[in-house]
């Protein structure tokens, strides 16, 4: 009989116990919208390397960027029914749910960042019970820059946005852009040049973000920072796919959560700044915003917020409330 050493025993036991830790390893699949170079996405690269290294390889995410995976509006309703287990989306893109995930994008509500965090402290705990019936949980929400409006020429007052193809990206803004006398088409973000170059859109409102890193000085000549709204993207995970983890690597994900969120918000606010130095830089005209404009911008925003109240829930009444006191 081959005599078999107590060493390689050991060494064979730890091999096999190894190969048995990588086949038990959680593997997790992640659509975003957007773009390697998007920030939002770069956080959330961040993020998932500090849980794999916080869960020592127990639970590896795989990132899915600019729809390549699931598309932009099934992300939300991917999570929920565990097709995949975590996504990003933009928040507002739930509104026609209830009107308490779309307050963040209700015209010159939150036009600040310290208004913004100050609406998402209120927001978040009705956010929360209302994903919760969806079998999902909120991770980590990171605002875009305050939105500014994207035009071929100098815009003076509402009035000279009367008829333009106007770019929307959710409920909030195609109202906006009707109330303004301009026509709305739906257009996701990588689709941007696009629908420039052949003519679908003209105009749109977005962030510096997104103007410079569509290259907006390609199609457009003016920028106006309106600062109309500080909108929101939010990672979710499906609960049942979050259950089924060990409380250890709960724990890594919810303080890599808190982590991405924190650095999330300083890297928008870093945006703000550097991406509109950048269209600047390329030959975009950065133009204040005229007092007739934003007093029509306003008004509009005002006509929005009381057609919003007439129909809002209940739960989002309470966030209003709760953000003007």
């Amino acid at each position: 009989m081959k005599y078999i050493s107590r060493s390689a025993i050991a060494a064979s036991a730890l091999v096999l116990a190894a190969t048995m830790s990588q086949s038990f390893a959680a593997e997790w699949n992640m659509p975003v919208p957007y773009s390697d170079k998007t920030f939002h996405t770069v956080n959330i690269a961040a993020f998932v390397e500090e849980v794999k290294a916080a869960t020592d390889g127990d639970l590896n995410i795989t990132i899915h960027t600019a729809n390549s995976l699931i598309k932009h509006p099934e992300i939300k309703n991917a999570v929920r029914s565990q097709q995949v287990q975590i996504g990003e989306f933009f928040l507002s893109r739930l509104s026609n749910e209830d009107a308490a995930f779309g307050i963040d994008s209700q015209p010159f509500v939150a036009t600040s960042y310290e208004d913004a965090a100050k609406l998402w402290a209120v927001q978040k705990p009705v956010i929360t019970l209302l994903l919760a019936k969806q079998n999902l949980i909120p991770l980590f929400s990171v605002p875009w820059p305050p939105q500014g409006l994207y035009t071929k020429g100098e815009i003076k007052t509402v009035a000279d946005l009367s008829g333009l193809k106007f770019r929307a990206y959710n409920a909030a803004l195609e109202n906006f852009a009707k109330l303004a006398g301009a026509a709305p088409t739906q257009v996701e973000a990588s689709d941007i040049p696009q629908a420039f170059s052949t003519g679908q859109v003209e105009a749109m409102i977005t962030s510096p973000s997104t103007g410079a890193n569509t290259k907006a000085w390609d199609f457009v000549s003016h920028y106006t920072p309106i600062n109309a709204w500080v909108p929101k993207n939010i990672v979710v995970v499906n609960k049942d796919a979050f259950g089924a983890l060990s409380a250890t690597t709960q724990k890594a994900i919810l303080a890599a959560a808190a982590t991405a969120e924190t650095r999330g918000w300083e890297m928008s606010k870093a945006e703000t700044a550097t991406k509109t130095a950048i269209m600047k830089d390329n030959g975009m005209n950065i133009v204040t915003p005229s007092a007739e404009l934003l007093s029509g911008l306003k008004k509009i925003g005002a006509q929005m917020q009381a057609d919003w109240n007439t129909s809002a829930s209940v739960e989002a009444k309470e966030i209003a409330a709760a953000f003007k006191k």
